[in-house]
């Protein structure tokens, strides 16, 4: 019988990495850089012009606290608290009613729909409403609201519209976000007894609240940007106005085309120095509400032990 111990395997050498090995690594470095460049450049520039235009009526305090019902269209002064109140009414609405029905579309296809017949048509029918246009949404609920049910135009229907093109993303978010939860935490649940809506509740949602929020706010500044519903389904008025169901009702972006429609564009007039203005609010309003939505979801992120 031998003695001898046999002596270990030795690792094999380390290789040089090949010079066409480098030059791939190298281009591929350059590709990824370059195209976050192309990205960004148009992104700054955008938001270079529109502080840079904009700024001239931001520090202003009756711009945040005056309506333009007792100036003229091309009178200096006023503000624009009409139409920052109009937006945030018309974007809650929605929110209110687009969040809830996102998500319980998003937990029907994560937890209970997989794999059957009204969670692929559910899914199909996500995926076309994720694509429609805003005027199309808006002639939709012009067409239903107003000329079928003879309802006026208001901010309500306004609202409507910007449902229809907030439910998708918040469906299609929402969904990624409960998918991400690991399965070991539902088995885990359901081990101990828990009924399964109890572990969606309990478990799955504050599991993935914090990433829904982010999707949720996402949404939120997509709508809240759009004209075409605007233009359709509710008059401009110049002065803060809360009946959301009846009435003329401001938002930005509605007063930006009130004011190109009713001023002239030549750089340093008045309608020039309102549209800039109101531009580089609605960013700043987007800006402090996708803040408040980081400053939340991290509130509500699980904690680490």
């Amino acid at each position: 019988m031998s003695t001898a111990l046999e002596s270990p395997a030795t690792a094999p050498a380390f290789q040089q990495v090949s010079a066409a090995r480098k030059a791939k690594n190298a281009f591929a470095t350059v590709l990824v850089w370059g195209s976050f460049l192309i990205a960004v450049i148009p992104l700054v520039w955008v938001l270079y012009t529109v502080i840079a235009n904009g700024i001239k009526r931001i520090p202003f305090t009756n711009w945040w606290t005056q309506d333009l019902s007792t100036v003229l269209s091309d009178e200096v002064g006023g503000g624009v608290l009409h139409a920052i109140i109009g937006t945030l009414l018309q974007g809650l609405v929605c929110a209110i009613i687009a969040v809830p029905l996102g998500i319980l579309v998003a937990i029907y296809l994560v937890e209970y729909g997989r794999g059957t017949r009204l969670a692929r048509i559910t899914t199909f029918m996500v995926d076309i409403l994720s694509g429609v246009p805003s005027i199309v949404a808006a002639l939709f609920i012009y067409a239903l609201w107003i000329t079928t049910l003879g309802l006026p135009r208001s901010g309500f229907a306004v609202s409507l519209a910007l449902v229809l093109l907030m439910i998708p993303v918040v469906v299609r978010s929402s969904e990624e976000m409960l998918r991400i939860v690991p399965d070991d935490l539902r088995e885990a649940s359901y081990a101990l007894g828990v009924p399964k809506w109890k572990t969606i509740v309990k478990i799955v949602l504050p599991t993935a609240l914090s990433g829904i929020i982010g999707g949720v706010m996402m949404a939120l500044a997509r709508v809240m940007g759009e004209t075409a519903p605007l233009l359709v389904l509710v008059g401009y008025s110049a002065y803060v106005h809360w009946d959301i169901f009846s009435g003329g009702q401001a938002s930005l972006p509605l007063l930006i085309n009130n004011e190109r429609v009713s001023n002239t564009m030549t750089p340093g007039s008045v309608g020039f120095d309102r549209i800039w203005g109101a531009a580089l609010t609605l960013v700043i309003l987007i800006a402090l509400i996708n803040l408040i939505a980081t400053v939340v979801s991290r509130l509500v992120a699980p904690k680490k032990k």
